[in-house]
């Protein structure tokens, strides 16, 4: 599946994300600094009912946000070393919680995820438009 968008309609693409993940609960997210992966995460986390504040986890490694239905996790991988620094951070407990987990710069630990692992790929087309492609596996 494929959206290309702006800003403005990135609520509604953000719901249509969530009905194509159907069962998939952790969502890896793909893409060159500043194409979006942080603002796609804030929308879709307004769209799941995120009650807490939505913010960039890039220190802390694992936002954890509130909802009437359960936590959502939101990690950044960025300035992780390997995969056993993620594991020693809590990720790996995230990833196979059964919540909602959005992880940005999965390269950086990929053979840590689950086999459901839903893939987001997002490129910048210009300053106001994005292109997001969808792999669910």
């Amino acid at each position: 599946m494929r959206w290309t968008y702006s800003i403005e309609e990135l609520p509604q693409v953000s719901k249509e994300i969530i009905k194509m993940l159907d069962d998939a609960r952790v969502v890896a997210l793909s893409g060159q600094m500043g194409a979006g992966k942080t603002t796609l995460i804030h929308a879709v986390c307004d769209a799941l009912g995120v009650t807490s504040v939505v913010g960039s986890p890039t220190f802390s490694i694992i936002n954890e946000y509130s909802t009437a239905n359960g936590p959502v996790y939101h990690i950044d991988c960025y300035r992780l070393r390997d995969e056993q620094e993620a594991i020693d951070a809590g990720v790996e407990d995230c990833l196979y919680s059964g919540e909602w987990c959005f992880v940005e710069w999965p390269e950086k630990i990929p053979h840590i995820f689950p086999d459901e692992t839903a893939r987001l790929s997002i490129t910048a087309i210009d300053e106001k438009k994005r292109l997001i492609e969808l792999i669910k596996l």
